[in-house]
Formats: structure tokens, sequence, C-alpha cells
């Protein structure tokens, strides 16, 4: 007999005994296991401001926030073009209109990585860009190497895949370069692909070309796979270079992931890509075929702006990307020259992209436990946000958002000074004075990348800065970052032997 209801007729309600027997309906495994660290740690924060102080937020790295870099008529115009000839309103191929993907293969081409339209994958977004990158390389049981600090993104989407995430180091006194030598201990059988970010979302750094080269040959030598977030790509300061990862490897095979959301302004406009880069063929078998498969998923970016694309990427005036660029770096130099003078405090002077990150010397700070809490206060007292770094798996940092007016940010500045005096307690009785500044960890180690330290204490053991190329100096053995361990004399085999231990032992809790 049917139960379906007929013309008026209402089905009658459930009895109690038939309630009692439903069980709660559970979500899938995917949405149990997505979670997004910034977002746990910002939303549990207690962030009350000071009623007597507007409230200033340094944590979001959204450019419009504030208003003050508004969008250029040339791709205004070139939207409202692509609206009003009604070309674009309906669905798209799933990777992307073939004349848009032309118009990205052609501006990113390099004389050493050349691209046509099927080396382009129209996406949602730079963030989807990583999602169809990752995704195609790896899957449940692998594991993908990423960067801490870095984009808390990678480890949402790993995670969500059943993707493990190890993280390699950073290093803030080599201005922000990778641990090769942590990188490198962390591969192993299910390890797919590498993660890099650069320029960097937090520390604002730009890897040199020798850096990058070095990076490659570790991928080289393990036969792993690229994937390159250059959603910054061009975003750096006067006087600093950018190079695509693309356009330095000759063999190592990379997917590029970028979009409009930066260096353009207009991250609400959800236009990404995928770059595929492969000198030697390695993607032809599989990825290809996997990257169209996984764009059939869901629909790519909007289709008008789709149509507006070429004429975007073609007409927009470099003074539209100057004055951003100017801006982040004045205010970078602001920030760095005033939180320099803030005793506890150690900021480190990015080269690009819109961010600068702020090492805190907690110990002298012992009304605080962590950098959570140190933030969370300085909300309530001085009315500033600024983003913990534990949502980058780097605690003892806050992150600083350099898009915002210059005077906001001068206050701001002022204000964090201003709880910094009220706090900072020095514990050495001032007899410690030349290094208020540095920032200090727990930890007795000497040089580990994790605590940042320096190598050592002895005088003839000091860590120099040069053309922005590190370089290990040992009495009077100098000891390139870019040369091969056995290249090394005795003494200094001796120091990087126990910077590697530092970084794979049991010194430091791993993720």
């Amino acid at each position: 007999m049917s139960h379906r209801p007929t013309n008026n007729q209402i089905l009658p309600q459930k009895s109690e005994d038939t309630k009692r027997g439903w069980k709660s309906v559970r979500a899938s495994w995917m949405a149990r296991n997505t979670f997004n660290p910034i977002r746990n740690i910002v939303d549990n924060m207690k962030l009350i401001p000071n009623p007597d102080k507007k409230m200033i937020a340094l944590s979001i790295g959204d450019p419009t926030t504030f208003g003050n870099l508004p969008v250029c008529d040339e791709i205004l115009q070139a939207v409202e073009k692509s609206l009003k000839c009604q070309l674009r309103n309906g669905y798209s191929p799933s990777m992307g209109y073939d004349d848009a993907r032309d118009a990205v293969a052609k501006h990113y081409s390099t004389p050493t990585s050349i691209l046509t339209a099927e080396d382009v994958f129209l996406t949602c977004g730079c963030s989807g860009a990583l999602d169809l990158a990752i995704s195609v390389l790896a899957g449940s049981g692998d594991n993908i190497l990423v960067p801490r600090p870095g984009f808390s993104l990678y480890q949402v989407l790993a995670h969500s895949y059943s993707i493990e995430c190890k993280y390699y180091d950073l290093v803030a006194d080599r201005l922000w370069e990778a641990d090769l030598l942590h990188m490198e201990s962390l591969i192993d059988s299910k390890t797919t692909l590498i993660v890099i970010n650069n320029p960097s979302n937090p520390c604002g750094s730009v890897w040199t070309k020798e850096h990058i080269m070095d990076i490659l040959k570790l991928a080289e030598k393990y036969q792993l796979p690229i994937v390159a977030d250059e959603v910054y790509a061009d975003f750096v300061f006067e006087g600093e270079e950018f190079h695509s990862f693309a356009s330095l490897s000759s063999i190592v095979p990379i997917l590029t992931c970028g979009g409009l959301t930066k260096k353009y302004l207009v991250p609400g406009w959800r236009m990404g890509w995928v770059l595929v880069h492969d000198p030697l063929k390695l993607f032809n078998l599989e990825v290809r075929k996997g990257l169209q498969a996984l764009t059939q998923r869901i629909l790519g970016p909007t289709s008008f702006i789709q149509g507006a694309l070429q004429s975007i990427l073609t007409h927009t005036p470099e003074h539209y990307f100057k004055n951003s660029t100017n801006l982040c770096q004045n205010n970078a130099r602001c920030c760095y020259e005033m939180l320099s003078k803030c005793k506890g405090l150690k900021p480190i002077m990015p080269s690009g992209a819109m961010y600068m990150m702020v090492g805190i010397s907690m110990k002298n700070f012992p009304n605080f436990k962590n950098d959570l809490d140190f933030t969370q206060n300085l909300v309530t007292q001085q009315s500033v946000f600024c983003l913990p770094a534990a949502c980058f798996q780097f605690p003892d940092y806050f992150r600083i958002v350099l898009t915002v007016p210059e005077h906001i940010v001068r206050e701001a500045c002022e204000r964090i000074t201003e709880f910094c005096k009220q706090h900072y307690v020095d514990i050495n009785n001032n007899n410690n004075n030349n290094n208020n500044n540095a920032t200090t960890t727990t930890s007795n180690c000497n040089g580990c990348s994790k605590c940042n330290n320096n190598f050592g204490n002895d005088e003839n053991e000091s860590v120099k800065l040069k053309d922005k190329k590190m370089k290990y100096e040992v009495g009077s053995v100098i000891i390139n970052s870019s040369k091969r361990i056995n290249d090394v004399m005795e003494d200094g085999q001796q120091m990087l032997n126990d910077v590697a231990k530092h970084s794979t032992d049991g010194l430091h809790e791993k993720n």
C-alpha cells in the first residue's frame, strides 16, 4: 500500500517510539577530518577589545579590508566589457575557456618554461589550485612536505584527504630559507611531493635563485615533484628579485599555483590556476588526465571573469602593482624600525608579499603563557589584533599584515610598544641589555633551525648574511649552504651534523 500523500493529505507525525529509534546522523569522514587551525585558534580566543580604543586588525590577509587599495580602472573596465557582451553567462569548460587559458600561458611563460593553453587549468582561486595540485599527486596514506611556518591551508587540504603533513623548518635568522638538512631527513618511501611557498605567507620572504636551485637539486635527488604556491609571484619589494621555480627547473616537474588574488588585489573574484611545467613529460601518462578529471568535480571560476582575464593580464598598468608593493614595503620599514626598539620583540624584515613575522621573547613576558595569550591580551588592552604564529605551527611569533594605511600601522606599533613596556620583565637584572631584542627559546640547543639561535656561542662561530645568501663561518672555514655536505671540512661537517641532529631528534616535538 502506498503511503505517498495525495492532494492536501498530511502524513501523520511519527510516534515517540519511532523517533526514539532514530540514531544521530553522522557527517562524512572527510567532514569530520577537515580542520582549519587558524579558525580553530582564532574562534577560541577571547577577543574583547578595549572599549576606549578603536580596534586595529592586523590579522586579515585581505588587501581590500581597509579600502586603501582600490582596483584600477583598467581591470574594472575589462570586467564591465565582459559582462556587457553577455557571451560569458553560461557554464565554462571544466578546465576553463581556451582563450583565458591561452592568456595565462602567454603571461607566465619564460624562456626556459614555455607554456601553452594545454598547460593551464583554471580554478576557483589559488585555494582551488592548491586543492587540485595536492590531490592529483597524493592520496590516503601518503605524506607531503610543507613549510613551517606556513599557510595553514596545506594542512587543511591534506588532512581532509588522509594525507600526512611533514613540516620542514624555515630559519628566521636566514631570512626564512628552508632548512634543507631537515627537509631531507623527512623524506621516506611514502613522500609524494614538496610544497613550497615563495614569496611566503606568513614570512614575507623571497628566496634567492641559489636557494631555489638547492631545493630543486634535492627534489631531483629523490624524484619528487614540487607544488609551488606562487600566488605572490612578483609581489616583491624594491631591490628584490622573484624567480619562479619553473623558470629554473630543467628536470623536476612542477605544478605552479597562482591567481589574481594578491597581486591584482581581487581575492573575492576567485580566479586561480595551475600551471604544468614538465620538461621530461613525466606528467603525461596520468597526472594531466588526473587534473582534467578533478576539474570536472566542480566547474571552475566565474565565466565572466574568465572573459576579462586576457585584458586584465595584458592591460593592467605597472604603476598599479608598484603602488601596492611600495605601500607594503614602507609599512614593513615602519614596523621594523619601531618594533626593533621594543624590548622583547624581534621583527624579521620581509622582502615581499604582504606580511611580517615578529618574534616574542616569551621568558621576558612571564605574565603570558604563549603567543596566543600574548596576542589575546594585546587585543584586550590595546585593541590591536595580530595573528599568533601558532596558527602557522610556529609558536612565540606573531604575524602583521602590511596592506593597511600607514597611519594605522604607526598607531598599532605605538600601542604594541606601550603594551610591551607594561609587561616586559628584565629577568637578567639588566646584565644582558644587548640581547633584549633577541627572540629566546626554552631550549639549550646551539642553533637548531627550530630555535633560530646562532650556531653556538664561540667567537669563531657566527652566522653572517651576504647578498642574502647564508654562509656558516667556523674559524677560517666558510661553508656555503649550497655545497654538498661531503665537500665540507671536518669541523664544519661536525657543526652541520649537530644542526641536523637537533632538527630530527627528540628535542623538539614534531607534528
